[in-house]
């Protein structure tokens, strides 16, 4: 991600605050009435935005991270997402387009293509992110760095194919269902922290990161219920949507999340986080997947 050197203001309490609790009122009244394959995929997308959530709270108390740390955490939910990609969504894919029939040729033909034309979506989307100006500061109001509002953009961006992986296969009730929503719940702890305390030492207060840092993850389940509603119109929806969160949620660690955890020069932390973190999503999915 290319960096800019404009600065953003922050004067984002109030609609932060709005959002957060018009968000809880909706999902709590659309649980009610949504069929059993959509209820199933909000509680798993409300799980993973929860997840994001509790991580930010820290920021209340934590004054400081040790920027190794800061870049270990971004390594390990790294690490999970691609476990994620792989496990629990290119292989449910696999088996998802054989039981329709497909030779194994013609599954991995689709997922494949399923998979680049989700990646090319999520690169899409990140190049009409304002890269260069980010609009007028506000005299008088705090400052971010507009590089840093650019990170956050970019983790809530990658943020819906996580909540697209989760909804699908919530909606499905694929047997990784459960492993997938625990190990992104997991690994959204510390993005959520970490873009919380990147935010703090920006110059919001900590309640406004706080903030900042739970909106972050609100994507999620609304991904997840548009998601499932999608991959249940016909059952060949299930493997591209099980593939294009895959691919979109390939494209999110290799150009976002990596970079990112790469970028101060802690790298062997970066790294160590990203095997962890694969490792504990990959016996997770195998543990859960019952």
């Amino acid at each position: 991600m290319r960096i800019a050197s404009s600065r953003f203001p922050t004067s984002l309490s109030g609609p932060l605050a709005a959002a957060l609790v018009v968000a809880a009122v909706l999902l709590g009244y659309a649980a009610a009435d949504l069929d059993p394959p959509l209820q199933h995929a909000l509680q798993a997308g409300g799980l993973c935005a929860l997840g994001t959530a509790l991580g930010a709270l820290p920021v209340l108390v934590v004054r400081t991270l040790p920027q190794a740390v800061a870049d270990g955490l971004l390594g390990f939910g790294a690490g999970v997402m691609l476990a994620a990609t792989a496990f629990s969504l290119i292989v449910p894919g696999l088996d998802a387009a054989r039981d329709l029939g497909a030779t194994p040729w013609q599954a991995g033909g689709l997922v494949s293509a399923g998979l680049l034309l989700g990646a090319s979506g999520l690169v899409a989307v990140e190049r009409l992110l304002p890269h260069d100006r980010l609009g007028p500061s506000v005299p008088g109001s705090p400052l971010v760095p507009a590089r840093i509002v650019l990170f956050v953009i970019a983790i809530v961006a990658h943020n819906i194919p996580e909540g697209m992986a989760v909804g699908v296969a919530a909606g499905a009730a694929l047997p990784e269902a459960r492993g997938l929503t625990l190990g992104i719940a997991l690994q959204d702890m510390p993005e959520g922290l970490v873009v919380a305390l990147v935010l703090a030492g920006a110059g919001l207060t900590r309640g406004k990161a706080l903030l900042a840092g739970a909106a972050s993850g609100l994507v999620e389940p609304i991904a997840a219920v548009a998601s499932a509603w999608l991959a249940g119109l016909t059952a060949i929806a299930l493997p591209w949507g099980l593939a294009l969160a895959a691919g979109a949620m390939l494209i999110a660690v290799v150009q976002v999340i990596v970079p990112e955890s790469y970028r101060n020069g802690h790298v062997a932390a970066a790294s160590a986080g990203l095997c962890l973190g694969f490792c504990l999503m990959m016996v997770m999915d195998t543990a859960l997947a019952l």
